[in-house]
C-alpha cells in the first residue's frame, strides 16, 4: 500500500512538470532590445510584446500570443474633399495587409480598400491611402490587420474626421473630356438652394439638363450621358441660388464618339 501511495506521488509530481514546462509566460521586450532568434529555435509566450525601439531579427521564429503587428502611429490629414491616412509599423510578423475601414459617427462600418502588408520583417515601414471626394459630414475610420492564417486585429483611428461644407460655389470642367460619350462633373454648395445644370449645343439650344432641384450645401458629382448627342462643342452652365446668394457660370466640353 505504500508503495503504490510513493508512486501515486511521483506520477502526481510528474504530471506537475509537465503541465508547467508546456505554460508560457508573457515577454515584453522594452525599448533599446535587440532579439536574434537562431535559425530552428523558437520563443513562444502566451503574450510577447515588443515596444517601440526594440526588434528582432535571425531566421527562428516568434510563435505564441504575440500581436501581428506593432503600430506605433496612425494620424490623418485633411485636405478639401480627401482625406489622407498614415499608419507606420515597428515589425510584422506574418502581415498580409490592411482593411481600410469607414463608417459616418455611429453608422455601419464598410470596407473601402485594401493595402498589401510585407510579411514579416523588424524593419520600421510606413503606409499611406487617401480617401477622396467625401461629402460633408463625421467619419470614423480603422484598420483590420490580417495575417496569412485569417487572424486579425483592429486598430482605430484615434479621432474622428470632420468634412466641413465648401466655403464657396464652384464647378469644375467635366472629365474625361473630350466625353466619349460619358464624363463627371462636381460642383459645390456652399448653402442650402436650388441648382439647375443644362447643357447647350453650339448654336445656344438647350439639349439637355442635367439637375434642376433644391439641394443641401454640400459636395456633389454628375453624370453627363452624351449617348444620343452627335459629336462636337456643346457648353453646361450652372445657375445656383439659396439664402441670397447666386452663382452661374459656364464652362465648355467636347462629344467624341
Amino acid at each position: 500500500m505504500r508503495t503504490i501511495i510513493i508512486l501515486l506521488f511521483i506520477l502526481l509530481a510528474l504530471l506537475t512538470l509537465m503541465s508547467k514546462a508546456q505554460t508560457y509566460s508573457d515577454i515584453t521586450y522594452t525599448s533599446g532590445t535587440s532579439v536574434e532568434v537562431q535559425t530552428g529555435a523558437d520563443v513562444c509566450a502566451d503574450d510577447i510584446f515588443f515596444l517601440p525601439g526594440s526588434s528582432w531579427s535571425g531566421g527562428g521564429t516568434i510563435c505564441g500570443g504575440a500581436l501581428p503587428v506593432s503600430l506605433s502611429s496612425f494620424t490623418h490629414t485633411v485636405n478639401q474633399r480627401n482625406v489622407t491616412l498614415q499608419w507606420t509599423t515597428e515589425w510584422e510578423l506574418n502581415n498580409a495587409g490592411f482593411d481600410i475601414e469607414r463608417r459616418t459617427k455611429n453608422g455601419q462600418w464598410s470596407k473601402i480598400a485594401f493595402v498589401t502588408g510585407h510579411g514579416t520583417t523588424n524593419e520600421q515601414k510606413t503606409y499611406q491611402y487617401t480617401d477622396e471626394k467625401l461629402k460633408k459630414g463625421v467619419y470614423e475610420y480603422r484598420l483590420k490587420q490580417t495575417d496569412y492564417n485569417g487572424s486579425y486585429e483592429y486598430y482605430d483611428l484615434q479621432s474622428d474626421v470632420t468634412m466641413n461644407p465648401p466655403g464657396k460655389f464652384d464647378i469644375s470642367q467635366n472629365y474625361p473630356n473630350p466625353s466619349n460619350p460619358n464624363s463627371k462633373i462636381n460642383f459645390e454648395l456652399p448653402v442650402d438652394g436650388r441648382v439647375a445644370i443644362k447643357v447647350y449645343d453650339i448654336a445656344g439650344r438647350e439639349v439637355k439638363t442635367l439637375i434642376d432641384e433644391f439641394k443641401p450645401a454640400d459636395y456633389y458629382t454628375i453624370e453627363f450621358d452624351g449617348t444620343n448627342l452627335a459629336s462636337g462643342v456643346y457648353f453646361y452652365r450652372i445657375l445656383a441660388e439659396g439664402e441670397g446668394q447666386k452663382f452661374t457660370k459656364t464652362l465648355k466640353m467636347i462629344l467624341v464618339k
